[in-house]
């Protein structure tokens, strides 16, 4: 009996020893991207609805794109935040800096209505192994006052990163192109 507890503790600790020294996982957070400038609109409150993004986008691995277009997920590499959550907030705070309108994401938290809401909509959303992160898509604007009209603008946005630097460098450009996507819902969607 005291041979096999002397046999089945050193195993014990070689399997917790082994799982200790898995791979590390690495989550990235961009940096807040500050606009470049100031943009005035119509609107003195926004709404912005939970920003759809595409499936490998919306997930928790951080996904790059080949040179031949398929899609590589890193399991080691996470995002540090709810990807949906962070582009929506993200999205919301550059609207407010580019505007300096009241801007939130739904649920609307103040007790007036908001004059419009923004709902933007993704088909790609990925760094590519150019060294450029590409956004595209839709975004609709939905004015409370029924006299101001509705619109439906298309965008397509690519933003440079350094390859040479890594995961960090996506990081960076998603953010920057975030900001970007504000920048140009403010003046094409909203004005």
């Amino acid at each position: 009996m005291k041979l096999i507890r002397a046999t089945i503790f050193p195993l014990l600790l070689l399997g917790f020893a082994a799982c200790s020294s898995s791979n590390e996982i690495t989550r990235y957070s961009g940096e807040t991207a500050v606009p470049s400038e100031r943009i005035g609109i119509r609107y003195a409150s926004v709404s912005v609805r939970e920003i759809s993004l595409p499936t490998y986008a919306s997930a928790e691995f951080l996904v790059t794109e080949a040179e031949d277009g398929t899609l590589i997920e890193d399991p080691d590499t996470l995002w540090a935040d709810d990807p949906v959550r962070d582009v929506t907030l993200g999205f919301s705070r550059a609207l407010t800096t580019v505007t300096r309108a009241r801007v939130a994401p739904d649920p609307w938290p103040f007790r007036s209505v908001p004059d419009a809401t923004v709902d933007i909509r993704v088909d790609t959303f990925v760094a590519r192994s150019n060294g450029t992160f590409v956004a595209t898509g839709q975004y609709f604007v939905a004015p409370e006052d029924e006299e101001q009209p509705e619109r439906a603008v298309g965008f397509s946005i690519s933003t440079p990163y350094l390859l040479a630097a890594g995961k960090q460098a996506i990081a960076g450009a998603r953010s920057r192109t975030v900001t970007a996507m504000a920048e140009h819902v403010a003046r094409y969607g909203l004005r």
